[in-house]
């Protein structure tokens, strides 16, 4: 058997966080989702983006809740079940949950 010294040596490197994320940047994929941005939202989805605006006390709505624009009914659900599951108090900090949540888009290359 060799040694661990040996196995490291052996072992495939994987290019550095800061390498994939410059080719992810350079290189952006399109996504399969119509994402509606706010200045094309009317009706029911700006009024979901202007519930999601009230519940987080941001202005600018991130990809991730965009790309829930075609269905504002669903887009309303998915903020109530985020803000019960990610932000209430728990195990883990909301900065924590947010860390996983980011590095999970990441490593998915998400492109929101």
């Amino acid at each position: 058997m060799a040694s661990p010294k040996k196995r490291i040596k052996k072992a495939k490197k994987h290019p550095g966080p800061a390498t994939v994320l410059a080719e992810h940047y350079a290189n952006p994929q399109p996504t399969k989702i119509r994402i509606t941005e706010d200045a094309e939202a009317q009706g029911n989805t700006a009024a979901a983006y202007d519930y999601w605006r009230a519940g987080s006390g941001r202005t600018q709505v991130p990809g991730i809740i965009k790309c829930f624009g075609a269905r504002p009914d669903f887009l309303k659900q998915v903020v109530d079940f985020s803000n019960t599951v990610h932000f209430s108090a728990g195990h883990l900090t909301r900065r924590h949950k947010e860390m996983i949540a980011s590095y999970v888009s990441f490593l998915n290359r998400c492109p929101y």
